[in-house]
């Protein structure tokens, strides 16, 4: 390794040292909507076997999965981003300061 390499070797270790890890949940999320002003929160997660098939929102209604993700991109959810795991887009919650509104934490119905 030449000096030129060392000093490039260096600046990638500075890069990754330099890495904001606050940023790495929205980093996973493929959008973050911009809410409506009457946009609604999710209240409830909807679970059938253990796994999240759809929400509730804050005014009772019950959506699934592919609903919330089409009324969170039209602006209609507020709190979430849309994420992507295997093909399947469902909703992620925007990170605060607050763990009680991470939707792993809501209760399910």
């Amino acid at each position: 390794m030449d000096i030129r390499d060392k000093e490039n070797h260096n600046n990638e270790n500075e890069d990754r040292n330099n890495f904001d890890l606050s940023k790495l949940p929205l980093m996973a999320m493929d959008e973050i909507p911009t809410p409506k002003a009457d946009a609604k929160e999710i209240s409830a997660l909807v679970k059938e076997g253990g796994k999240v098939t759809g929400y509730q929102l804050s005014d009772g209604t019950v959506l699934n999965k592919s609903e919330a993700v089409a009324l969170a991109k039209d602006g209609g959810i507020q709190g979430v981003g849309i994420a992507n795991r295997k093909g399947n887009q469902y909703l992620k919650s925007l990170p605060d300061e607050e763990e009680g509104n991470n939707l792993g934490n809501l209760p399910s119905i």
